[in-house]
């Protein structure tokens, strides 16, 4: 592994996150989807059904009666799904310049102009440690600090995430700490998630809580 210099403040950083970019484990063309059993649990309440993610990337959940929890378990088999699809850094970044801002504990300020005018990110040893975006009036900021290295790119392990007004910069809602375990499918298949532990804190009215995503008995199709 070559490490290479460090960019000074101001100048461009456009390889440095594109090695960063790349460095992330995506799913190689023909992904086929997979299926298992899927549980949730909070508290002493557990349900359990049976999930399928086809070739297109489209969850489908049976079993499982409970409309929020539903909705929950799709939205986090479909997160993870459209994470692993690989496009080029062209694709995505294409019209993007990046300029390297101060570096600290978290990684080097990555600045984005152009198309993506307004985020930032940070990256250390080629992986991407903090995102700041823009997404549909709002701002996601996320940190990760730990990865599980598949040997074919990073999967981000335990990380954070806040929504905040894009113009106050104030919270919308509690942190949310997630921690990710990710397995291999039999048969040297593509990594899929296994189990998500999501741990978000009390904001106004909403109390702190805590809830398990498990994936078992995991097949490709």
């Amino acid at each position: 592994m070559t490490v290479s210099a460090p960019v000074k403040p101001g100048n461009d950083c456009r390889e440095s996150f594109r090695r960063a970019y790349e460095n992330r484990y995506t799913w190689a063309p023909g992904f086929s989807g997979y299926s298992g059993r899927c549980i949730w649990e909070q508290g002493e309440r557990r349900l359990e059904g049976t999930f399928q993610v086809g070739a297109d990337l489209k969850a489908s959940v049976e079993g499982i009666d409970d409309e929020e929890v539903l909705k929950a378990m799709n939205s986090q088999l479909w997160e993870v799904a459209i994470h692993r699809v690989r496009r080029s850094f062209e694709q995505t970044h294409g019209q993007n310049t990046f300029t390297a801002g101060e570096t600290d504990a978290v990684g080097m300020e990555v600045i984005i102009g152009g198309k993506g005018d307004g985020d930032r990110y940070r990256i250390k040893d080629d992986v991407v440690t903090m995102v700041h975006r823009h997404i549909h009036g709002t701002v996601v900021t996320i940190y990760t600090t730990e990865v599980t290295e598949t040997g074919e790119g990073y999967l981000s392990h335990t990380y954070t995430s806040q929504y905040s007004d894009p113009a106050s910069g104030e919270p919308r809602g509690g942190k949310n700490h997630f921690i990710d375990t990710f397995v291999a499918l039999p048969g040297g298949g593509p990594w899929v998630l296994q189990q998500r532990v999501i741990k978000s804190d009390a904001y106004a009215d909403q109390p702190a809580s805590a809830q398990t995503f498990s994936f078992q008995d995991l097949k490709g199709l």
